[in-house]
């Protein structure tokens, strides 16, 4: 009997250690840290295809799942910010852009130059691929706005502005739908190379590891 119970309590402590070690990740997962990967390149150069980001989930807010709702406000996206959200027009897809606009900010675009309150925006992470200028008629890629972000929204931009699906084409971020902000990549490599070959093993981007996200 004594053995059946030694066993009992060590299987025991077992579940309730793999129990507390679930609820600990899915605490983390959902308030604190989540794992993102680059599938395309709309924020080229910045961030590469292959790239896989962890994600500060914390810094905008402790947020009730599912909702978006803010419990704990710490701080508001700014200008800059690299964020990663789900996508208005599907929301069970996750995108990552870079905020150019914030509540109350008039946005508009000029010949590809994106201005800000009237201001001109010099944008070193901006990336342009084609010279060629599309009319506000043709497409809203290089001619667009003015308008001005709402309240509780923001517009959005990806980095390789000739080759990105962001708030030109489908509007604003609600800040609900906010997941947290690009904060550090962890692991990066070339994922066009086939996964059995040596050659994915030789695609690793060493230097990009442990890399800061600005």
């Amino acid at each position: 009997m004594e053995s059946i119970k030694k066993k009992k309590s060590v299987f025991r402590e077992y579940a309730e250690a793999i129990i507390i070690a679930v609820l600990l990740a899915l605490f983390i997962r959902t308030f604190v840290i989540q794992a993102f990967k680059i599938p395309s390149g709309s924020m080229l150069p910045t961030l590469l295809i292959g790239d896989h980001l962890l994600v500060n989930k914390f810094i905008y807010g402790i947020r009730v799942p599912f909702t978006g709702k803010t419990l704990v406000p710490v701080k508001d996206p700014k200008t800059g910010d690299i964020i990663v959200f789900r996508y208005p027009k599907d929301r069970s897809i996750d995108y990552i852009k870079r905020v150019v606009g914030e509540p109350g900010d008039t946005i508009q675009i000029k010949n590809k130059q994106l201005y800000k309150n009237g201001a001109k925006v010099d944008d070193p992470n901006a990336h342009f691929s084609n010279t060629a200028m599309l009319p506000a008629n043709v497409s809203p890629k290089d001619n667009f706005g003015p308008i001005t972000v709402p309240a509780g929204k923001f517009f959005v931009m990806g980095d390789n502005r000739d080759n990105s699906s962001d708030s030109r084409f489908w509007g604003y971020v609600e800040e609900a739908d906010i997941l947290g902000k690009a904060m550090i990549i962890y692991w990066s490599w070339d994922i066009e190379t086939p996964l059995i070959s040596l050659d994915r093993l030789e695609s690793i981007r060493w230097s990009r590891l442990g890399e800061i996200i600005h």
